[in-house]
């Protein structure tokens, strides 16, 4: 979830186009400045802290952005100008509907951005934000961090290296309890989060699109639409892939605290691959007689480690020193928007949803 304070800054809409990075000096450390200072903030904060690289924090309110900055021995910046100019990377962790706003503004300047999921509150933002990245020459991130849960990065190698045959049927399941913030709240207003299908859903709409491809149709049902009052919500999505795949992924906010629990099952042409939280099992494809030599094929688990925040982070470091490729590119964070937007589109209509500009 997103969440901090920044500035309303807004640009107007521009078309995706291809980035030449730009790269920064090697011999001198990573300079990293974090725009938001809640959980999400601290959490990007940590694992900033993590990677040897103390901070430049700034967020609306001075008093938790010095708190955050005490925590973490790191310093606050009192404007975004100041803060622009004391470092190479943006980290943007300020609430949605300020995303574009802030990695624009921070572009023009010449400076990296890495923004927290949801990419932008719409794709005419996100779009703007692609827009000034290529015109400033400078690279741009969405931190997906599922696609660096080890337990999701197993599973798709699994099915990248053939384990299961083609992917056929996703179920992806993202389940917690509803957000406890105050009431007005900007997250509770859906003009400016997107609720619980840009939050949470979002997650796993990026994960159904780099295991099985690209999105052609959605339909989507909320919970909340039928009782707008009940102070929970459950969303399901129904996917269908380019591929002739379909996935069925479920987000929902009615559990108590502290239960946070996260499912994923690809049944594949022979072969199925399950995990569930809940069991904190290794992934495990489970493959057909005669399929891949028969019997049970474990992946190890050796590689089933590692804070995803700080692995996420340190691989958007290492593209930017050196040009190389992070597993998830801006026009992938735009893709996965505009499947959110699909599907809270679908649930509030009721309709099927076709994306006609889905990516090739």
């Amino acid at each position: 979830m997103a969440d901090g304070g920044g500035p309303g800054l807004h640009a107007g809409s521009r078309a995706v186009s291809d980035m030449r990075p730009a790269r920064a000096r090697t011999d001198t450390p990573l300079r990293v400045g974090v725009v938001g200072a809640g959980f999400i903030g601290e959490t990007h904060v940590a694992a900033w802290a993590a990677e040897g690289v103390q901070a430049v924090i700034h967020d609306v309110d001075a008093g938790r952005a010095a708190a955050l900055a005490d925590r973490h021995g790191a310093r606050v910046a009192e404007s975004l100008d100041e803060l622009f100019g004391a470092v190479d990377v943006v980290d943007v962790c300020s609430p949605t509907h300020h995303h574009a706003g802030v990695a624009i503004a921070a572009a023009r300047p010449g400076r990296h951005v890495n923004c927290e999921k949801p990419m932008a509150r719409t794709l005419a933002d996100a779009e703007a934000m692609l827009a000034a990245a290529r015109d400033a020459g400078v690279r741009l991130f969405v931190a997906h961090v599922v696609r660096f849960f080890p337990e999701y990065v197993a599973a798709r190698a699994a099915v990248l290296a053939g384990a299961i045959g083609e992917p056929a049927v996703l179920r992806l399941t993202r389940a917690s309890f509803r957000p406890r913030q105050p009431a007005g709240h900007w997250f509770f207003d859906h003009a400016k989060s997107g609720g619980i299908v840009l939050d949470l859903m979002i997650h796993d709409l990026d994960y159904a699109r780099w295991i099985a491809g690209d999105v052609v149709a959605v339909h989507c049902r909320s919970a909340s639409l039928a009782q707008p009052d009940a102070g929970v919500d459950h969303a399901v999505a129904i996917l269908t892939h380019r591929s002739g795949a379909i996935s069925h992924v479920s987000a929902s906010w009615g559990y108590a605290p502290p239960i946070f629990r996260t499912a994923l099952e690809i049944a594949g042409s022979h072969g199925l691959i399950e995990q569930d939280s809940t069991t904190t099992a290794p992934v495990t494809p489970s493959l057909l007689a005669g399929a891949a030599g028969g019997g049970l094929t474990g992946i190890a688990d050796t590689g089933l480690a590692g804070d995803p925040f700080r692995l996420e982070l340190a691989e958007f470091a290492k593209a930017i020193r050196d040009g190389s490729e992070a597993r998830i590119g801006a026009a992938d964070g735009l893709e996965a928007l505009r499947i959110a937007l699909a599907a809270d589109a679908s649930a509030r209509t009721g309709a099927v949803v076709r994306l006609t500009q889905a990516a090739g």
